[in-house]
């Protein structure tokens, strides 16, 4: 599998888009500011939509930003080859995202007061979900069957390795501040509320026709019409976009159409091993 990824510091990343010299100043050199703002997730838990309601809270519920600028350009991922140069010459605070486990973050975060949210999501639900991305991602391995793409999961062999590894590192700043977990189950339970929580945390203030614009232009169905936000403009070199949609489903708990009872089980015999430092019902999957 190593040649169809790029490796650095034991974490595969795609072999398109992320160079190794960009990998190492984004952990050595970058300069985390007070006033950044930071969305932090593994693969496929939902970042998108986090980003947009994001978006729109920072244009207090105006969809226009949303709708005229891409969503990697609004909110760019640090990691990625033309990100790191243009996070570091713009002025002012900034928005960004990352899907970098804890040990490759840039250090100086950590000596930081900027802002963090880490989306979760229910793993077995990311798992799937990665099944259907594989399939549009370039400079990746492409699992050929659902069992194949499960077996490299569980063995952490796929871009941004270990999901449970991630989970557990970022965790680690749980209580801090400048930290907020929010789960892609609470965003579907009750957006209004997780959405409240989250202004609240940015410490920005919306009026209710104004929140009420952000959980409109946020929906799934707006998302998935919107050219800015749907990643329908990346290119093909990047994604191949005749194998189906970034924006697939937008549910939970799609993994239940998709693991055997066999892998079902195997899955949370790893899941209970592997968790079984965090106190009970921290996440609502295990509810």
């Amino acid at each position: 599998m190593a040649s169809d990824y790029l490796w650095f510091e034991g974490i595969p990343f795609p072999s398109v888009g992320y160079r190794l010299e960009d990998l190492k100043s984004v952990k050595n050199e970058f300069v985390v500011r007070d006033e950044d703002f930071i969305t932090l997730s593994y693969p496929k838990s939902g970042t998108n939509w986090l980003l947009e309601i994001i978006c729109l809270i920072y244009s207090k519920g105006d969809p226009n930003w949303v709708q005229s600028v891409p969503m990697w350009e609004r909110s760019p991922w640090i990691e990625t080859e033309e990100a790191y140069e243009q996070l570091v010459k713009k002025e002012g605070p900034r928005i960004y995202t990352s899907h970098l486990p804890t040990q490759l973050f840039p250090k100086s975060f950590f000596n930081s007061k900027a802002k963090m949210i880490y989306l979760l999501r229910n793993p077995r639900d990311v798992l799937t979900s990665n099944f259907y991305f594989f399939r549009l991602l370039s400079g990746v391995k492409h699992p050929e069957s659902f069992d194949q793409c499960f077996e490299w999961f569980l063995q952490g062999n796929v871009p941004y390795g270990s999901w449970f590894d991630h989970c557990q590192g970022w965790l680690q700043m749980r209580g801090k501040e400048n930290f907020l977990t929010v789960t892609y189950e609470e965003l579907h339970q009750d957006i209004r509320a997780t959405v409240e929580k989250i202004i609240q945390f940015l410490g920005k203030k919306l009026g209710p026709e104004e929140l009420d614009s952000v959980l409109k232009h946020a929906s799934f169905k707006a998302m998935r019409d919107n050219k800015m936000s749907n990643l329908t403009l990346i290119p093909d070199t990047v994604m191949d976009h005749s194998q189906g949609q970034l924006l697939r489903k937008g549910v939970t708990g799609d993994w239940k159409h998709h693991f055997t009872v066999a892998q079902s089980e195997a899955f949370d015999k790893m899941y209970q091993e592997k968790m079984a430092g965090f106190p009970p019902g921290i996440f609502p999957w295990d509810m």
